[in-house]
């Protein structure tokens, strides 16, 4: 009954099925071909949601969707024009500096290429940049989303081990950052290669005022990550604030948000979110007869057996979920094969906390993976070229990606440093 299982589940993705039925499907097949009654079904999927955490799921969707509605997305694209708009490919690296800030609202990599991409690609092309160029930045840049908090798969990685969130957070601070400053120097060198355009520097006044107008979204992101650390609230509580917080700065300092528009707003959120918990319920469901099956064991056992060295398990580990990243959704992926691969990792000495990263950042860097990297297919949409084309130019900024996530993977102080000094 397992090959059905799986064989339901590849055959569902294959014709275009989500990926949250498509998990529902293979588990029903099983099911159906088992004896356990059918009734395992509604209580497996309500386990699943039925976590305290996941509460600030919604909370920060909903908050993401509201300072979006407020503008905040031109904000922190015109700000970072005017800081680096001068410099050589100056679009390309504002455009990379706005999914660093950005992260701090979406926390996820399709949100992030939906948004930034649907206004810097059509602005890069007409500026002169190549349109495959353009969409494999904006591919590329939405990988630090995840990583700097606030990240929701961060949240779901939390929710399955009982790690804290705020020292997740803080994991993946510095490996975010890396990312983002390999991106940008290599952005930087294609430009110069290129000559591709750059503007008239920015005077200090239009500087100062590009800040003040993109401080605010900085200003949530720290207050979420402060307050979570300091003990002032937890996670599913800075949800909350961060909501109180969009609509305070969206009606009273932007002054941008009509009242008019909120329903709206809240339905965006409540779809957004329901498809997540139906995904997260899925999950459990499937992960459960996988458990049942014992696979995890048959997982852990196969890759102890090729060896028991934590460095050749951790490359092995590696391509496995880079892998599974290019054609299964983060989330997804972290909910069926994290519990199962962090029970090896920690089996053979490998921090938890390091190990979520790495996890993390393995399944988003194969969003951005040939030949069904899931970011790959929306920039291309977006700027209209093939999806060879943008795997192509995008090659460069994979291969930095590879090397942070080998930084991360092989140092184990680039993600343990931060929660180590202001945590334990």
């Amino acid at each position: 009954m397992i090959w059905i299982l799986f064989a339901v589940f590849f055959a569902a993705l294959l014709f275009g099925v989500p990926i949250a039925f498509a998990l529902g499907l293979a588990s029903l097949a099983y099911l159906l071909g088992s004896d356990i009654p059918l009734a395992v079904i509604p209580l497996k999927l309500y386990s699943g949601i039925d976590v305290f955490v996941l509460l600030s799921i919604p909370g920060f969707i909903l908050a993401g969707n509201i300072m979006n509605h407020c503008g905040m997305t031109d904000r922190i694209i015109r700000f970072c024009n005017h800081v680096v708009g001068h410099i050589r490919g100056g679009l390309g690296l504002a455009n990379i500096g706005a999914s660093m800030l950005f992260a701090g609202i979406s926390g996820t990599a399709v949100a992030d290429v939906a948004s930034i991409g649907s206004i810097m690609i059509p602005a890069m092309k007409k500026e002169g940049y190549e349109a495959d160029f353009s969409c494999a930045v904006t591919a590329s840049s939405s990988t630090i989303g995840p990583i700097i908090p606030p990240s929701l798969p961060m949240i779901i990685a939390g929710s399955l081990t009982g790690l804290s969130i705020g020292k997740l957070f803080l994991a993946g601070a510095i490996p975010g950052i890396l990312l983002a400053l390999g991106l940008l120097c290599i952005s930087y060198l294609i430009s110069g290669k290129r000559q591709h355009p750059k503007k008239n520097r920015a005077t200090i006044n239009m500087v100062a005022t590009g800040f003040l107008d993109a401080f605010w979204a900085i200003l949530m992101t720290l207050l979420i990550l402060f307050g979570i650390i300091g003990g002032v609230f937890t996670p599913t509580e800075a949800s909350v604030v961060a909501v109180l917080y969009a609509f305070a700065i969206g009606i009273f300092v932007y002054k941008t948000l009509n009242i008019r528009h909120i329903p709206d707003i809240l339905l965006d959120a409540a779809i957004t979110s329901g498809s997540l918990m139906v995904l997260v319920g899925m999950a459990n469901l499937f992960g459960w007869i996988l458990i049942s099956e014992q696979v995890p064991q048959v997982i852990a056992d196969s890759l102890l057996s090729i060896s028991t060295n934590k460095y050749v398990l951790l490359l092995l580990i590696n391509l496995l979920l880079i892998f599974v990243g290019t054609f299964m959704e983060t989330i997804a992926a972290l909910l069926i094969l994290f519990p199962i691969l962090l029970k090896v990792a920690t089996g053979v000495g490998i921090d938890p906390t390091q190990f979520t990263v790495i996890a993390v950042l393995n399944l988003i860097i194969g969003l951005n993976t040939p030949p069904v990297g899931i970011c790959l297919f929306v920039a291309a949409g977006i700027g209209k070229v093939s999806i060879t084309k943008v795997a192509r130019a995008g090659m460069p900024f994979l291969l930095v990606s590879l090397l942070v996530l080998l930084l991360v993977s092989f140092v184990p102080e680039i993600s343990l440093w931060l929660p180590g000094w202001l945590m334990d």
